[in-house]
């Protein structure tokens, strides 16, 4: 079992990472009292035995913050649990903007004054700092990058740069796919079903590839196509998109997008792309 303990300062971006941790895997809970990690602990061996990958929040309206956490840290080292502490951060100015922005009010300012409130919040939190495992400063992170930033922290370099293209083929008559990202249309070339030989077989068929990739703007369309994919994944990896839906559409599904959709899927593996090939209307 693996837990990652997520505190710091007020406004600096837990519930972010929380949302990034579960992404990873993580089974994820916001505001969680430390006091109740043992009692946690003992339920998951209970009754989810599946559940390898924990991640909570604790924040200072846990209680008695530190000692709570301090004994509820003594008890996962007991059971030889690992766990990681990932403490967030910010400039006190990046934290007053995000609060007047979202026009929330700061958990210590009870006067009103946020950066006393701020100020006071440090003090309490400099022993769990000072054991964190990783620190992070979001002061001048977008989501996207604070994502990334958190996936470099727990993954291995494959896995955190890790993509995943899925090349899907459909049929216009049958409506387009509502989660592709892309949707390319293949119904500018020849179509192999008013020809008798091919009229009953479908792209995945040797004679109905070759002819289909035969003509010289299918394999321009392809290459192309292909050449901005492998081009655009660091940059929506930078972005903190993981993944591509390709959707690929003919009249019926059957013949000319399921020839190019494998094609392209083929030049993406070879070129160490992790690649998912869907069909939808065969």
């Amino acid at each position: 079992m693996e837990f990652i303990i997520v505190t710091g300062l007020s406004g600096a971006g837990k519930s972010h990472a929380v949302r990034c941790l579960e992404d990873l895997g993580y089974y994820a809970i916001d505001n969680m009292p430390p006091q109740l990690i043992r009692e946690f602990v003992g339920l998951v061996k209970k009754t989810c035995g599946g559940v390898e990958k924990i991640a909570f929040v604790a924040d200072i309206r846990g209680g008695r913050f530190f000692d709570d956490l301090k004994e509820s840290l003594g008890y996962l080292e007991t059971e030889g649990i690992e766990y990681k502490i990932m403490f967030m951060e910010a400039s006190d100015e990046v934290l007053i903007r995000r609060y007047k922005e979202t026009r929330r009010t700061h958990p210590l300012a009870v006067s009103g004054n946020m950066l006393e409130a701020i100020g006071q919040e440090r003090r309490r939190l400099e022993k769990i700092r000072d054991r964190a495992s990783f620190v992070i400063d979001t002061s001048n992170m977008k989501v996207a990058e604070f994502h990334q930033e958190i996936k470099r922290l727990l993954l291995s370099d494959q896995e955190a740069n890790s993509f995943t293209v899925t090349v899907q083929s459909f049929g216009y008559k049958y409506g387009m796919p509502a989660e592709a990202d892309w949707v390319l249309d293949l119904r500018f070339l020849p179509n192999p079903f008013y020809l008798a030989s091919m009229k009953n077989l479908t792209g995945k068929s040797k004679k109905v590839r070759e002819y289909v990739l035969g003509f010289p703007e299918a394999q321009a369309f392809i290459a192309g196509v292909a050449d901005l994919i492998l081009t655009l994944i660091p940059h929506y990896i930078r972005e903190g998109k993981y993944n591509l839906v390709l959707a690929l559409g003919c009249t019926g599904g059957q013949h000319r997008s399921v020839a190019v959709a494998n094609r392209i899927a083929e030049i993406l593996e070879s070129r160490g792309k992790h690649v998912v090939v869907m069909h939808r209307d065969l």
